[in-house]
């Protein structure tokens, strides 16, 4: 069987100081649950398991048992070409990831040219109750629609989002960040006018000012919007 090929494989290239490493900043992963293969041995077999006929077992199989599948699945889905085919197996993963790495590093070459269609699913992504789903559609469009597709209506929404979950705030914070490196001018009245909560507003700002996209007077200027509890 492909899956236990895989597993065999995964403890083959196993570092057991990388997996102390995982499972201290990972904390929402069960520390019996990762391996410890480092990035870019994933990437380099999912892409070779990506041209296998059998794959699709390894990907029907979920939940996963380890963190590595669940990073090695976000890759295979990653060097799909077929967008329709894609999106479909995403939408099967996406609610089964339970950790900030795969959700972030789990980005579909083949959105690229599929923008428009993406739209439709990252709006439902983001109104999801799973936090790591909502991290996921803020993350699609920090990544897609910050430059010639940015509308202000997608900033709205994100900063419409409240959540008591950290990982979802944290990735507003890096969501505004990002944006007000690409889109100053539009996305200043967000920081100004206080449209998300102290924590996040606060974040934002802090990962703003440790940016090198973000000119001194900028970074000045956001310092004095910061929000004393």
């Amino acid at each position: 069987m492909i899956i236990d090929e895989i597993r065999e494989e995964l403890h083959k290239h196993q570092d057991l100081k990388y997996r102390d490493l995982q499972i201290k900043i990972l904390p929402s992963v069960k520390p019996e649950a990762i391996i410890g293969v480092r990035t870019p041995e994933l990437r380099k077999y999912a892409k070779q398991l990506s041209k296998r006929e059998d794959i699709q077992e390894f990907l029907d199989d979920l939940p996963h048992k380890f963190f590595d599948e669940d990073q090695l699945h976000a890759f295979i889905l990653s060097e799909m070409k077929d967008y329709e085919k894609c999106i479909g197996r995403l939408e099967i993963f996406l609610p089964h990831v339970n950790n900030w790495a795969t959700t972030d590093q789990m980005s579909p070459k083949v959105f690229k040219k599929h923008r428009a269609e993406l739209l439709k699913y990252i709006n439902k992504w983001i109104k999801s109750k799973k936090p790591y789903t909502i991290r996921y559609g803020i993350g699609m469009l920090m990544e897609h629609f910050l430059e010639e597709d940015f509308d202000i209506k997608y900033p709205e929404t994100v900063a419409s989002v409240r959540s008591e979950e950290y990982y979802v705030n944290m990735m507003i914070a890096w969501y505004f960040a990002t944006a007000l490196a690409k889109q100053y001018d539009a996305i200043l009245p967000f920081i100004e006018n206080r449209k998300l909560d102290v924590w996040t507003h606060n974040k934002a700002i802090q990962k703003s000012v440790e940016s090198y996209r973000i000119t001194p007077e900028q970074k000045t200027y956001l310092k004095t919007l910061k929000i004393k509890k």
